[in-house]
């Protein structure tokens, strides 16, 4: 989940993006916020579930678990989007430093929170942690051809669905993606294979750059296009505190009727 902006185009020759410069594209925002509504969505049913308002099959029916998993890898494709286009004028550092901060004091939070909510299946390395690493990750190759970094975001996405090990099963070696059997979460994202999203997200948007698609993007119109684009610029702090809002909304509703 990120709200930069989305930054500026370097040189055509430049190893990294090309092209003229490039303003904040409304339809990266658009679909940043279809996910996190899609976020807010799977928690309700979450939240009705865990409430006994609804059966529990239906938050953990396999569709439904898989509608999280596609939430997830967007937002781990468009960290790799995001961080292209930031960085296509030259990265800023302090900017860079600055995010990553924000984004390590929130995982923090929400693992503590959750250890004390949920002692069982507390966060350990969820979305938040995920995507912190993943843009580490992402500036590390941020300078290499577009065509190794898809071929690194293909290994990375394939490694962590083919080789596991119980050597890696506690949870300080859990989030690498590689436990044969990780210790339950309430939400776990690892880095083998999700950081591989990426990697093929800051791939396919150099290549993108490189066509001219970028540039011939035009601002979405409508009341529909703009409420999505407000919440794809603010999906951090909608993520942070959504679940608060509506247990704290929820839980009470549910004893009033009860």
């Amino acid at each position: 989940m990120s709200d930069r902006p989305h930054g500026r185009a370097a040189d055509r020759a430049a190893p990294a993006v090309s092209g003229a410069a490039i303003p904040r594209l409304d339809i990266v925002d658009v679909v940043r916020g279809l996910a996190i509504a899609g976020v807010v969505l799977f928690h309700i049913v979450w939240d009705l579930s865990f409430l006994a308002v609804i059966p529990p099959w239906v938050a953990s029916h396999p569709l439904w678990l898989l509608f999280g998993r596609l939430l997830a890898g967007t937002f781990m494709a468009l960290v790799g989007v995001s961080l292209v286009l930031a960085a296509a004028g030259g990265l800023r550092r302090k900017a860079f430093v600055r995010r990553l901060g924000i984004l390590v004091i929130a995982a923090l939070a929400i693992t503590v929170v959750t250890r004390v909510a949920f002692p069982q299946t507390f966060v350990y390395f969820g979305i938040l942690h995920s995507i912190a690493v993943a843009s580490v990750i992402g500036v590390v190759v941020l300078r290499l051809p577009a065509p190794v970094i898809a071929v690194l975001g293909l290994a990375v996405y394939g490694l962590g669905f083919v080789w596991t090990s119980e050597a890696f099963d506690p949870r300080w070696l859990a989030w690498t993606g590689f436990a044969a059997s990780p210790p339950p979460s309430n939400d776990l994202v690892p880095v083998f294979p999700w950081a591989g999203l990426t990697l093929l997200g800051m791939a396919g948007t150099r290549l993108a750059i490189a066509r001219g698609w970028v540039h011939r993007a035009r601002p979405l119109t409508g009341g529909l296009a703009r409420s999505l684009a407000w919440m794809g610029r603010y999906s951090l702090p909608i993520y942070l505190i959504h679940q608060p809002v509506l247990l704290g909304v929820l839980i009470p509703l549910v004893q009033l009727v009860r």
